[in-house]
């Protein structure tokens, strides 16, 4: 069964990088690249015209990894379906926001609101669909759908953003993505959701082959709302909501600090960071950019085993 798994893992990672040259290529001939934001950073005007929206690759080749677990009885299919539904219907918010951005040849896609609104619905209408199979803290803790499906909501929309405010800099969220489903394929005994973690690494690494410094390809927000969406999916499918804190470790950091900001600006007239989220700040001290994804991918990986040092404690009490 593994030895499957790793055979159609290497196929979808070479599909997958030549598919992403082929749509570098469209992108390039078509002049849609990306249009930097006017208040980032400035070093990162030579950005602009970088294809993006790399993570339709991952959308598209989504239904041929769920049949071919079908097809080659690796897995559960319908365990499998579910697992990959979330991240499909999460990067269709992100590809809408992407499409309006390249449309009007913006930064600016989605309104704030409007992106928040469908986030909720689409992880509602998923969440209630997953609820029949229980909704679970820890594999030891069931939660009642009443508690269980706001809880998932609130965390699946958090993920999402919090991967997207972490995509700022070359090969940053997809290696922190790919350091996440390590530690989720650490900590499950889920065969269902190893499958489904090893063919999303594959097509997770066949992104960073183009999206390394200098980066050829941007994930756009439908990369981020995929992969965000992936990594809430595979928790559930793990009965271990709870297991999401540790390995979303960076990108809770990134958002948190977004959070701060804002509240300073609008409460105390003030920054607290130079530029947020984190990483920009650390930019505008004069880091380089390879520094700052090298030593976040260090204090993700640290975070993370801290965090489930803490969270294997409270499970072996809870277990016992």
């Amino acid at each position: 069964m593994r030895v499957n798994t790793l055979c159609l893992a290497l196929i979808f990672f070479a599909f997958a990088v030549i598919f992403q040259r082929i749509w570098i290529n469209f992108m390039r001939v078509n002049k849609r690249g990306e249009v930097v934001k006017k208040y980032g950073p400035k070093n990162h005007e030579a950005k602009e015209g970088v294809p993006g929206m790399g993570g339709i690759i991952a959308l598209g080749m989504t239904p041929f990894i769920v049949l071919s677990v079908y097809w080659f009885d690796i897995a559960d299919a319908r365990t499998a379906a579910y697992i990959w539904i979330y991240p499909v219907i999460s990067s269709l918010v992100g590809l809408a926001d992407d499409l309006l951005k390249n449309s009007r040849k913006s930064s600016e896609g989605l309104k704030s609101l409007h992106k928040l609104f469908f986030q909720v619905l689409v992880t509602i209408l998923w969440a209630c669909a997953a609820a029949a199979d229980g909704i679970y803290l820890m594999p030891w803790l069931r939660l009642e759908p009443s508690l269980g499906i706001p809880l998932t909501v609130f965390l699946g929309v958090g993920i999402q953003n919090a991967v997207n405010v972490t995509d700022g800099l070359d090969g940053l969220a997809g290696g922190a993505v790919a350091i996440s489903l390590v530690s989720i394929l650490l900590w499950t005994r889920s065969e269902q959701a190893v499958v489904s973690i090893i063919l999303g690494l594959a097509l997770l690494m066949a992104f960073l082959w183009h999206n390394s410094n200098p980066a050829e390809l941007f994930m756009g927000d439908v990369g981020s709302h995929f992969w965000g969406g992936l990594l809430l999916s595979l928790c559930f499918a793990c009965h271990s909501l709870l297991l999401l804190i540790p390995a979303a470790f960076i990108f809770g950091v990134e958002i948190l600090t977004v959070t701060i900001q804002i509240a300073a600006i609008r409460g105390f007239g003030r920054k607290v960071f130079k530029m947020s989220p984190l990483h920009h700040h650390f930019e505008q001290l004069g880091w380089k950019e390879v520094k700052i994804v090298t030593r976040f991918w260090l204090v993700h990986i640290v975070g993370i085993t801290a965090s489930f040092l803490i969270i294997y404690s409270f499970c072996h009490r809870g277990g016992a």
